[in-house]
């Protein structure tokens, strides 16, 4: 059976939202229909997504890392969303494997949602019916879209390529590739509901630098006088070089600040 899903890099991630304006400006104006919003150029916004994106810091200062963790429904193979639902309304459909709500039949009880060990679905407080992501199944099914463009309006938006969407039933799909090649998982398999989509790992990267390169004229790094050599010549693991630029540019920081405490007028 064909089980159509996203898989999320979580390495080139970078938090842009891209993904969730345009899941929804293009669901707002899709079959799903509008997405409502509250208050949303004020203090505290409010509305109804698909999608987010959570951000957080990992680690303990200086060692800290930020991670965005972008998270939609999952689409699972063994929904718990599906069961609980006493109208019938909350499905998932035998054809592709997408979990979809019939609006029709939702009565806005609530129950899927408490289900979803997730948090995956969101009740529309004007509509009165329970919302969540259909991977654009208006869209990827449009014989009027370029094949290319047959994609959740997410996986085309993002700037990193950080989204990927295929089968993941079927071996050979880009989306399978990468589970299979960059140790893809499946988040909180414990609870038994085999989630379609996965996320691919974030990971250390190294990066080689020679020593020519540091003083090229046109290095936009280049400050004359700065021991660049310490930080970058040779192998350099990726967070030891953010570490090294963070440390360097509170050291030219200070520097400007004592060189301002002895000029007239200013504060020592």
């Amino acid at each position: 059976m064909t089980q159509l899903a996203l898989i999320i890099d979580l390495n080139v991630c970078v938090g842009c939202q891209a993904c969730v304006t345009s899941c929804k400006q293009w669901n707002t104006s899709g079959a799903a229909g509008y997405m409502s919003d509250d208050n949303p150029y004020g203090a505290d916004p409010t509305g109804t997504f698909f999608n987010r994106v959570q951000t957080f810091e990992v680690g303990e200062f200086p060692n800290t890392e930020t991670v965005h963790f972008p998270k939609s429904c999952l689409h699972c193979e063994e929904p718990p969303c599906v069961p609980v639902c006493p109208t019938g309304a909350s499905y998932k459909r035998a054809e592709d494997g997408i979990v979809l709500v019939d609006y029709d039949k939702c009565i806005g009880c609530k129950y899927c949602s408490w289900a979803c060990p997730y948090g995956a679905r969101e009740i529309d407080e004007h509509q009165k019916v329970m919302k969540k992501c259909t991977l654009c199944v208006d869209r990827i099914y449009d014989p009027a879209l370029p094949e290319k463009e047959r994609k959740p309006a997410c996986v085309l938006a993002c700037p990193t390529s950080a989204r990927l969407f295929g089968d993941v039933h079927d071996e050979n799909s880009e989306a399978s590739i990468a589970i299979r090649e960059r140790a893809g998982y499946a988040l909180m398999p414990e609870w038994g509901t085999k989630p379609a989509n996965h996320y691919l790992p974030r990971r250390k990267t190294t990066m080689t630098v020679h020593k020519d390169e540091l003083y090229r004229a046109d290095n936009p790094h280049k400050i004359d006088g700065a021991p660049f050599e310490r930080f970058f010549v040779g192998a350099v693991d990726q967070v030891e070089g953010i570490r090294a630029f963070r440390q360097l540019g509170l050291d030219l920081l200070d520097g400007r600040l004592q060189a301002r405490r002895g000029q007239p007028g200013c504060a020592k």
